[in-house]
């Protein structure tokens, strides 16, 4: 049995009502929706002034990749005064390829201070297979530079996953921020240090 598909018009509607009990089902039933359809209705979701609908409209132009929900990402990444978007946004841009992404998060990363979006680049980009280990050193280097214990802690499991994988100089640096970390101040971050160390 497959879904019915929604009544685009409808789903317009709802979105553009701003109305989160209405705009959050219509984003959710275009995931069955080719994407020239769905794409223009993501990015309507991206106007709206409550947050909720904005991320959903993310984390769907994240699925139903295109060139104007690239730029709309970035757009949100760079300017939503809402971390919880931005947040997303990263989540999506990463499914993009880490090779067009990389750059742009990188940047984010450093230039954005919520802990939410850092741990959100963190885990995006390190749930990415294509990453290179200079790339994965480089971000769990500024990570381990941060002031918020849960993103410092983000960048020694990354740490420890160089570690784990074992293979050139990167997995030898890992070892020794690890080694580093396990007198951090935050005791999450210690344990991860710990447990990256006994790979």
């Amino acid at each position: 049995m497959t879904a019915p598909t929604p009544d685009l018009e409808a789903a317009r509607q709802a979105i553009a009502s701003g109305d989160p009990s209405l705009a959050m089902p219509a984003l959710a039933g275009l995931r069955g929706v080719e994407p020239e359809a769905a794409i223009p209705l993501l990015l309507l979701g991206l106007e709206q002034t409550t947050f909720v609908i904005r991320s959903l409209a993310c984390a769907g132009l994240g699925v139903k990749r295109s060139e104007a929900g690239w730029q709309a990402l970035v757009s949100a990444l760079q300017g939503d005064e809402d971390a919880n978007v931005r947040a997303e946004a990263s989540n999506a841009l990463a499914s993009y390829g880490v090779e067009r992404a990389w750059p742009l998060l990188r940047e984010a990363f450093v230039a954005d201070d919520q802990w939410l979006v850092r741990c959100s680049i963190l885990s995006a980009l390190a749930e990415q297979e294509a990453m290179p280990p200079a790339w994965l050193l480089e971000l769990a280097r500024l990570a381990v530079a941060d002031g918020d214990g849960t993103v410092r802690a983000g960048g020694a499991e990354i740490l420890g996953r160089l570690v784990r994988d074992g293979r050139g100089p990167e997995a030898a640096e890992a070892r020794e921020g690890l080694a580093a970390l396990q007198g951090d101040g935050d005791h999450r971050v210690a344990a991860v240090a710990l447990d990256g160390l006994q790979a």
